[in-house]
Parts: structure tokens; C-alpha cells; sequence
């Protein structure tokens, strides 16, 4: 006799890859420049701001997704300056396990006007640099942030 009890059995859930990429846009090359964060409520209403990101398209490049997807959530267009980093982490959804990777690039705004009018965004806010640390509601993102004052130093 076997001492388990009988559980059902779980199905394996789909593993899955997912690509996204997005950044940190300034108004100005300057360290005292203010940056462009979106924030989106989560389950309980509450608005987390987070550093505009989303998904590649067909044929994209990283660079060239996370300029468009900056342009579609915060209303401003960007110049790549340099890559931030890149983060990853799993989740499930929908009966698949997620990989997702992020691609992250810091950027100097070359047009447009801050807007909240993306159906995914909530709010956006021109927020001072040395103030995003503490509005970013993930760690991940905040570790970011040790690369813009090098980028920044590093780029004519």
C-alpha cells in the first residue's frame, strides 16, 4: 500500500516566450532632467508606475520596439542614447508558463507631448530623475537606474 494520497494529476503548463522592450525617455541629455513614467492599476486599483514597455513586432528590432512602444504609452518620441539592461522573470496567464524578457534603453525625447491616451496607461508624469527610484514600483526597474548617470556621461 502506498502512504500518498491520490491528487489529480496536473497537466504540464505550456512554456512560452515572450519578448518585450521599452526605456526610460528624458526631456533633456542632463542629470537633472525629468523622465517619463506610465502608471497602471493593478487587480485592487491601485496605480503602480512602471517604465513604458511592450511587446516586438515582426521583424523589430529591441532598439526599434522600445521607441515605438515609449511613443505609443507616453505620447513622446526617443533617441536612443544606450541600453539600460534587460530583465526577466516568469509568470503564468492563461494556462501557459511566461518567460518574458525586457529589453531596457535610455533616451533623449526628440518630439511629442507627455500623454495618457494609450488604452493601457492610466496616468503618465514627467517625473524628476533623481525622484524615479522612488515612484518605480518594481525593484527590477529601479536597479535600472544605476546605468543613466554612465549613459548620460558616455554620450556626446
Amino acid at each position: 500500500m502506498s502512504s500518498r494520497s491520490s491528487s489529480p494529476s496536473r497537466v504540464p503548463l505550456r512554456r512560452v516566450e515572450e519578448t518585450s522592450a521599452g526605456g526610460l525617455v528624458l526631456e533633456q541629455r542632463d542629470p537633472a532632467a525629468r523622465g517619463a513614467l506610465i502608471g497602471r492599476r493593478d487587480r485592487r486599483g491601485r496605480l503602480l508606475w512602471s517604465l513604458p514597455k511592450g511587446h516586438l513586432e515582426p521583424g523589430e528590432t529591441d532598439e526599434q520596439a522600445a521607441v515605438r512602444e515609449v511613443a505609443e504609452e507616453t505620447g513622446v518620441s526617443g533617441a536612443v542614447l544606450g541600453r539600460l539592461g534587460t530583465i526577466d522573470f516568469w509568470f503564468v496567464a492563461g494556462g501557459r508558463r511566461v518567460h518574458k524578457t525586457v529589453h531596457h534603453f535610455l533616451m533623449v525625447q526628440t518630439g511629442g507631448e507627455l500623454s495618457d491616451e494609450d488604452i493601457e496607461v492610466a496616468e503618465v508624469a514627467w517625473v524628476p530623475l533623481g525622484q524615479i527610484r522612488d515612484r518605480l514600483a518594481y525593484a527590477d526597474e529601479r536597479r535600472l537606474l544605476d546605468a543613466v548617470e554612465g549613459l548620460l556621461a558616455a554620450t556626446p
